[in-house]
């Protein structure tokens, strides 16, 4: 009956699996290279997913990949909680064949103490029989797991109840902050005011690399380091360890994360950027942004509840594949293939999310006030959601000679989703159970939330100061750009031999 089960998911579903055990190492390994078992993944055991939620909440969780567009097959979930059922039933009948191949061991080992032949004779048959059955079904049960994995970790994360339902025009403002917007002007464009001062060069980097790469130079390469540094001294203000983080991560990292970026052009683009390996080396990834690595600092530990929040933030390089595939946002600064971000990442309870989204919004406003940009947060629809986040919010600064508002951060819940894939588990120290007694199995250990938001993407953050604080003569003359006091400690270009930054 499993060997029709799994032979109708392969034919039904055609998803190759992403994790496969390997009997020597019994971790998990890519399925596209596992049957060599050369490239070795992370030493981290298969994710944990809740099957039991799944197969209960049927209608419900349809219904929510069905509101975000989550690329599943139809019928997937349905089959999820069928295969589990069925996996359940399949499970019951190895243990009673466990046991019953344990009593025959036993009638096999006081007939040969007794020395009765024949009994001995007939626990061996039966002993013998067992083992076969036991084997077959445990080679089953494994087939069906690893079917079973494979539908699930496409199910995307449960969706907040407050979370528009639709596309990205269906997005709630929830708050608007800053001076008033200027208005839309093409001649404050920031390609235009970037050749004009010198700020950037776009051609050597198509050069060099390609479309969407670029050098940034003078005050603009100053004005990166800038923000980064503000950045990052506002969130260690607020109790966050800083972090620089690595830029490659291994694939199996990022797929556990849930980093599957949207990408609707046809056909379909390649959304990271994968290394070449030895083949005995795991398989490679550049960050596609350093959320990433920084949820891999936490993978496989379990934390006392008392150590609850942890809140790093972290700044590395993000690299998109995508970002020559979207038309006119590739206009310069605004969509590239690499940037520098400052991230900001935490750690909670089940119970300490949503306080943690409210604490990490502070944050963010805090960076974008302190830059006197006009900004908006928006709650975002569940089409805009990833597959990792429950609930999302983005701010959009007012970007003039774009003539229209642009994402400049955003923020994440992701609730247990990555905990269970990354095993980041802790341990309460109050009201202590049984079953999360110290010298319980990690497997009893509630899964932690995780929580993510940008402090700053830099470009972008470039881009609208620019086109913000660009000042002009009489005769509409570019002459200097006016950038916020709050960047000034950070900065140290008074001996490049330029005049052109107006402090405010």
């Amino acid at each position: 009956m499993l060997s029709r089960c799994a032979a109708s998911v392969s034919r039904s579903f055609a998803i190759s699996p992403p994790f496969k055990r390997c009997r020597r190492c019994r971790y998990s390994s890519n399925s596209s290279l596992a049957q060599s078992h050369a490239r070795p993944t992370t030493a981290l055991p298969p994710p944990r997913i809740d099957y039991r939620a799944i197969a209960e909440n049927v209608v419900k969780k349809t219904n929510n990949a069905i509101n975000r567009k989550a690329p599943l097959p139809v019928g997937a979930i349905e089959h999820v909680a069928r295969t589990y059922n069925e996996h359940k039933r399949l499970q019951n009948t190895l243990n009673a064949k466990r046991n019953e191949r344990s009593i025959a061991g036993e009638r096999l080992r006081k007939a040969a103490a007794k020395g009765d032949v024949e009994a001995k004779n007939a626990a061996l048959v039966e002993a013998t029989q067992l083992k076969g059955e036991v084997s077959e079904l445990e080679a089953a049960l494994a087939v069906m797991e690893n079917e079973l994995l494979t539908l699930a970790l496409a199910i995307p994360n449960d969706t907040h109840s407050d979370s528009p339902l639709g596309p990205e025009s269906s997005a709630v403002t929830i708050a608007t902050h800053g001076p008033e917007p200027l208005p839309s002007n093409p001649e404050r464009d920031h390609v235009a005011i970037c050749r004009k001062l010198g700020l950037f060069d776009l051609e050597s980097g198509s050069t060099v690399t390609g479309s969407s790469w670029y050098y940034l130079l003078n005050e603009a390469a100053l004005l990166e380091i800038a923000l980064t540094n503000y950045a990052m001294s506002i969130a260690i203000k607020h109790g966050f360890t800083p972090v620089l983080t690595p830029d490659v991560v291994r694939s199996d990292i990022a797929s556990r994360c849930g980093f599957q970026p949207r990408d609707n052009s046809d056909p379909p683009m390649n959304q990271m950027y994968h290394l070449n390996t030895p083949p005995m080396s795991p398989e490679l990834v550049l960050a596609g942004t350093s959320e990433i690595p920084l949820a891999g600092m936490f993978a496989n530990k379990v934390f006392p509840s008392t150590t609850l929040p942890l809140k790093v933030v972290g700044m590395g390089h993000s690299f998109r594949a995508e970002a020559g595939a979207r038309g006119t946002d590739t206009r310069g600064l605004y969509r590239v293939h690499q940037f520098t971000k400052v991230e900001l990442f935490a750690v909670t309870t089940e119970d300490g999310s949503e306080a943690m989204m409210k604490e990490l919004l502070d944050v963010q406003k805090t960076i974008l006030d302190g830059l006197g940009l006009p900004f908006r947060i928006l709650d975002m629809p569940t089409e805009e959601l990833g597959a990792s986040a429950y609930q999302k919010h983005d701010m959009e600064v007012w970007m003039p000679g774009r003539g229209s508002w642009g994402e400049v951060s955003s923020l994440s819940n992701c609730t247990d989703y990555q905990a269970r894939r990354l095993h980041i588990r802790y341990r309460r120290q109050t009201a202590r159970t049984e079953a999360e007694s110290p010298s319980s199995s990690p497997t009893t250990l509630p899964f932690a939330h995780t929580l993510n938001g940008t402090a700053a993407a830099v470009p972008r953050l470039i881009v609208a100061l620019l086109e913000n604080g660009a000042v002009y003569d009489e005769h509409g003359e570019l002459t200097s750009i006016r950038l916020p006091m709050t960047l000034k400690p950070f900065w140290f270009g008074q001996d490049i031999g330029r005049d052109i930054i107006e402090w405010t």
